[in-house]
């Protein structure tokens, strides 16, 4: 694998940087502000910024605002994405309902997330242990990713794949116990 290819996601710092990530999502998402997929990155991006707003007194303003802005997400979208997961550029969220993002998650940039998808923790006594996606990683819908697993660049997953191991660069992955083929 190509370090360039490689760097993680950054978080947002700044005005600038938050309206540009929320204008690529825009774009990402067929330029449709109506999308869930783009409203819970949007939010996911606020955020990140909201961290490095100062003073406190502000912060925490604009804390509660993503707290609700959070939950409208959760509840109405079914799109769990905290702002502590590391999303890259232009990820797309395709549908909406049951997708689950662990906050240690990494998603590399042009990725696409369909509905029902999980990346979780998979032991109980590794609380922190997350999934790591690399660039433009299709997952399918259904899919469960569990544990300290990095999928390449390139990869497939494919509905309702179970991965619970690494996966290389450029490789599709299917079924309820994946494997590579």
């Amino acid at each position: 694998m190509d370090d360039e290819e490689n760097v993680r996601p950054s978080e947002i710092r700044t005005w600038r940087e938050l309206v540009n990530r929320i204008r690529q999502s825009w774009q990402a998402h067929g330029r449709q502000s109506s999308r869930p997929g783009f409203k819970a990155v949007a939010v996911h991006a606020f955020g990140q910024w909201r961290m490095s707003v100062s003073p406190k007194l502000l912060r925490a303003g604009l804390s509660g605002l993503y707290r609700i802005l959070y939950r409208r997400c959760c509840v109405v979208y079914g799109i769990e994405l905290p702002y502590t997961v590391r999303l890259g550029e232009r990820v797309v969220f395709e549908h909406q309902q049951g997708i689950v993002i662990h906050g240690n998650s990494e998603i590399g940039d042009d990725s696409i997330i369909r509905h029902g998808v999980t990346l979780g923790n998979r032991y109980l006594d590794r609380p922190y242990e997350a999934p790591v996606l690399g660039r433009r990683v299709n997952v399918g819908a259904g899919a469960v990713i569990l544990g300290k697993v990095t999928l390449g660049n390139d990869v497939q997953v494919g509905a309702n794949a179970v991965v619970l191991d690494d996966v290389l660069d450029g490789e599709t992955i299917t079924g309820p116990k994946a494997r590579v083929h």
